[in-house]
């Protein structure tokens, strides 16, 4: 479809279908598949796949049994060869349909500007909109910005299916499909439409999975590959967009121009620095991590140096320069006649050198255009932005503003963001590895025979005393174990990154299953003994790194504020607190709470501990960050980040919040630029927002979210009940999810570098939230994301029942749905998850679990469970269809499921096969490898289908 954009987009026919480019986008991409599928297989494969996709259509969309039937016994007669066909068609579409929603999104944006629509709900303009109304003004929000640090945090987890080659041939599909927008002539048309045919062959030829297991080098390859496609060049970009936001929006109120020269929105990682369960990660990960991500900014600012020579072809013999660029062009290696009347591109040059100095000297020597002579490096990224700014200055200062924007002022707000290091990376490793080395070090100094044996006041009193200390527990003539060893190399290897990368390249330490005082103690004195813990000589002490607690059980939440309270009134750790600005960062884990208590209670505990820190930091008169550890679904935190964001009890915001972005969830929101730009313009609105929309000042308001609370704690003491009697105190049930999920299959994938699980057990308690997660979304349950609501509500009711209330209860959750954002979001999110839950597909995989008493047992309480869900949330919304409020993605989900269900009915199939092999003698040596190959083909589908399920 060429032009749809231009046809419509300025005026909307009422009644329009606005999603029939969208369809004609996917149908193109469908035929266009069925066409290599064709071409690559054959005619006889491309049949059996679209008897297969037309049955499943029509299963679907009009419920026909017969054709259930139909369908599998279609999928149980397929060869081996045909079934691993059949898993990569429908796993394809499942990515191509993606590409299109994405492309769609853009388009409708695109369709809003033209038109001149209000700003849409999520964008900057919205948000200032808002804001100014309620009677913010523009110093106000100026202020924000220059004390804010909102910083998306890359993380790499055992769900990113998708290999590097399968995005790079996914972007330049988006991009020929994007091209389709403009006015094409005929020939650019048929040019189009072969190149669409060749990418989508070049897919098909390319493997999609990985035969080797993925190292954290590749996982870093893989992230720094987002910043080349969005990260580099939307982030400085939504920088420009802001400041003229602020201007349009107070046009008329403060003409006075607006800059905001902070880098509040930054970019973090743990890929090459997250120790915790990871035994490949250690002090060569971050230093390889560091000099890649040095390598990937500095090539960036190579050739945006270089282009902006071509582009600043500036003569002083047009107009002058000031005399600070004379001298920054006269210390250049390039004195050639030829430019000796310009300036800039002498300036360049220089510059261009000095850069390539500082990419040998950091190790980050990847140039490809020689320079024309030698230059000192560049001490630090400060020092390349103030060479910037004398271009910037000379060009404002006569008559060459407009030449400076938009690749000279980019590259100058990347040096600001970017800094030679690109993104912070932080350090994580669990509190017991930090006890078993500190214990080490205390027995072989003599200080202490037993350090874990004492209580939790005698280690505070030992740590204390130890941080006062002048003199150091190691020794390098004394042997330690590898462990230590290998520890205090990371903490060396920090301070050293740090130095050669500057201050912003590390500089957060969070600490997994925080439970203790002495737990965050533990960590000021290992940066004691590696000279990132410091004392001048009045004894005043500077730590390098901020210590950061994650909370993360549903116990380690509620004590959360207490043990914040505890640390932050140690005289120690006031002083550090006070050397970085009066502000400390805390972390939440929304998966393991999950995986502990349940979805409902999970979040509202959540809830709660924010609220009680909130009111610890204000006593201590310290700013709080929050580090949301958010997952892609909707059990493990994920949703739409900017009602997530505005869901958050007031105080919690206040212009710092660090999130992470997981899984294939990275390359959901990133892998566009214009995608991601827009979700890191939600991130940027939401935080603004929340940050300064007014406190509730009504008392009826107050009193009234007073109620809701009271209510959420009871129902969140119900389902609470639900969920662990499930999970953890049903006997088999551990065995019925080890049976009836591909988990055992999706801890064999290699798709990470982390184990599935902490410990070679099959306890629940030890497997990761993320494969967890994972393996419910694949079987088409989801469950981590709505079981015990259903419980919940229902076992609410009926005590108002009995108390002659029902009506009354009824009305108080239909209260709390309408005025409450914090329940809205939380039942938007299980709409969501609910939507796409399939019992029929479900119960396919119940049917891997061998023994029927189990089996019928445990889906029946599933299945009941689920009902009561439906029922419940419709009752308390008024929707009876899922996602009544967001047609589009709701269309996504219906449309989604007929080219999915061949894939879970296929993934079941060859789990059999794989198992039933597997139980005999010598199996394992039988098995058919191609068996093996199509499972992890179905599980990248059905991920890819579902989008957010890690």
């Amino acid at each position: 479809m060429i032009n749809s954009v231009n046809a419509t987009a300025t005026e909307e026919q009422p009644g329009e279908d606005k999603d029939a480019p969208l369809k004609e986008d996917i149908r193109l991409l469908g035929r266009l598949l069925g066409d290599v599928l064709r071409e690559q297989e054959g005619e006889e494969v491309f049949a059996v796949v679209e008897t297969i996709r037309q049955t499943a259509v029509r299963f679907r969309r009009e419920a026909d049994a017969g054709a259930a039937k139909e369908l599998d016994g279609m999928l149980k007669i397929l060869t081996r060869e045909q079934t691993i066909t059949v898993v990569r068609a429908f796993s394809y579409f499942s990515h191509l349909a993606n590409i299109a929603e994405d492309q769609h999104h853009i388009r409708r944006r695109r369709a809003h500007l033209l038109r001149g629509s209000k700003p849409q709900r999520g964008t900057i303009l919205d948000a200032l909109a808002k804001l100014k109304d309620a009677g913010v003004d523009k110093s106000t929000v100026e202020t924000f910005f220059g004390e804010a640090l909102i910083a998306p945090v890359l993380t790499a987890h055992p769900t990113e299916v998708q290999r590097k080659s399968t995005l790079d041939a996914e972007h330049a599909i988006a991009r020929l499909l994007a091209e389709r927008e403009q006015p094409l002539t005929p020939k650019e048309a048929a040019a189009n439409l072969h190149m669409l045919r060749v990418k989508i062959a070049t897919l098909w030829q390319t493997r999609m999975l990985r035969y080797t297991k993925l190292t954290v080098a590749d996982e870093i390859e893989n992230a720094l590959s987002y910043y080349r496609i969005t990260f580099l060049r939307e982030v400085p970009a939504l920088y420009d967009d802001v400041e003229e936001d602020i201007a349009r929006q107070y046009e008329g109120e403060d003409a006075a121009p607006v800059h905001i020269d902070r880098a509040y929105l930054q970019m973090g990682s743990w890929i090459g620095g997250d120790r915790d369960g990871n035994p490949n990660v250690n002090a060569d990960t971050m230093q390889h991590a560091l000099a890649r991500h040095a390598t990937t900014i500095l090539d960036f600012y190579l050739d945006e140096a270089h282009a902006l020579g071509a582009d600043l072809s500036v003569s002083t013999l047009m107009v002058p320069c000031t005399p600070a660029l004379k001298a920054l062009a006269d210390a250049s290696p390039d004195q050639s006649d030829h430019r000796a009347d310009e300036p800039y591109r002498r300036a360049l040059i220089g510059i261009y050198a000095r850069l390539a100095s500082t990419a040998r000297a950091l190790g980050a020597a990847n140039i490809l255009r020689k320079e024309v002579g030698h230059a000192e490096p560049y001490p630090d990224a400060a020092a390349f932005s103030q060479d910037l700014q004398v271009l910037v200055d000379s060009l404002e200062a006569n008559h060459g503003g407009l030449l400076a924007r938009p690749r000279l002022t980019t590259l100058k707000r990347a040096a600001e963001v970017f800094g030679f290091h690109l993104a912070s990376l932080d350090m994580r490793q669990s509190s017991d590895v930090h006890e078993r080395v500190l214990a080490e070090l205390f027995a072989r100094a003599g200080a202490h025979a037993d350090y874990p044996s004492l209580d939790e006041d005698a280690k505070v009193k030992l740590l204390l005393e130890e941080l006062a200390q002048p003199r150091l527990l190691y020794s390098p003539y004394i042997e330690y174990s590898d462990e230590t060893q290998s520890e205090l190399g990371v903490f060396r290897a920090a301070r050293e990154i740090r130095h050669r990368y500057g201050e912003r390249a590390i500089r957060n330490y969070i600490i997994s299953h925080t439970e203790t005082v002495s737990d965050l103690l533990e960590v000021l004195v290992l940066q004691q003994e590696t000279g990132l813990l410091r004392r001048d000589g009045e004894g005043n002490a500077t730590a390098d790194l901020m210590v950061i607690p994650l909370f993360e059980t549903i116990p380690d939440l509620q004590r959360a504020a207490g043990i914040m309270q505890e640390v932050m009134a140690l005289p120690l750790v006031k002083g550090l607190i006070e050397q970085r600005g009066q502000i400390q960062e805390v972390m939440l884990g929304y998966s393991d709470s999950n995986k502990d208590g349940g979805f409902l209670t999970s979040t509202w505990e959540l809830y709660k501990a924010e609220i009680a820190l909130v009111e610890v930091f204000a006593k201590a008169g310290v700013k709080m960050r929050l580090f949301h550890g958010r997952g892609g679904t909707v059990g493990r935190g994920g949703g739409p980040s900017y009602e997530a964001i505005l869901a958050q009890p007031k105080g919690t915001v206040n212009g710092q919040i660090r999130l992470t972005e997981q899984g294939e969830i990275i390359a959901s929101k990133f892998s566009n630029a214009e995608i991601g730009r827009r979700n890191l313009e939600l991130l940027v609105a939401a935080t603004l927002e929340a940050s300064l929309a007014p406190p509730l000042s009504n008392p009826e308001q107050k009193q009234q979210l007073d109620g809701f609370e009271t209510v959420m704690a009871e129902l969140s003491d119900r389902a609470y009940k639900a969920y662990r009697n499930l999970v953890y105190e049903t006997p088999g049930f551990t065995d019925y999810f080890f049976a009836a999920t591909p988990i055992a299959e999706i801890a064999e994938l290699n798709i990470g570098s982390r184990p599935a699980s902490r410990k070679s057990t099959k306890r629940i308690e030890d497997l990761r939230a993320i494969p967890w997660g994972f393996s419910w979304g694949q079987c088409r349950l989801l469950l981590p994301g709505w079981y015990g609501f259903g419980s919940a509500i229902n076992g609410w009711l009926a005590d108002g029942d009995r108390e002659g209330g029902r009506e009354a209860r009824l009305a108080q959750l239909q209260a709390m749905s309408a005025h409450w954002p914090f329940f809205a979001t939380l039942l938007s999110n299980m709409d969501m998850v609910l939507a796409k839950t399939d019992l029929a597909i479900a119960s396919r995989y119940a049917e891997l679990v061998a023994d029927k008493e189990l089996r019928e047992r445990i889906f029946k309480r599933i299945g009941d469970e689920y009902r009561q869900t439906l029922e419940c949330l419709e009752a308390v919304t008024g929707a009876t269809e899922r996602l009544a409020g967001n047609p589009l993605l709701a269309r996504s989900i219906q449309n989604r499921f007929a080219y999915l269900d061949p894939l879970n009915h296929l993934q079941v199939e060859l789990i059999k096969r794989r198992r039933a092999l597997a139980a005999e003698p010598d199996g394992e040596s039988r098995a058919d490898p191609r068996v093996h190959r199509g499972i992890h083909l179905s599980i990248n589908g059905v991920a890819a289908g579902l989008r957010n399920t890690g």
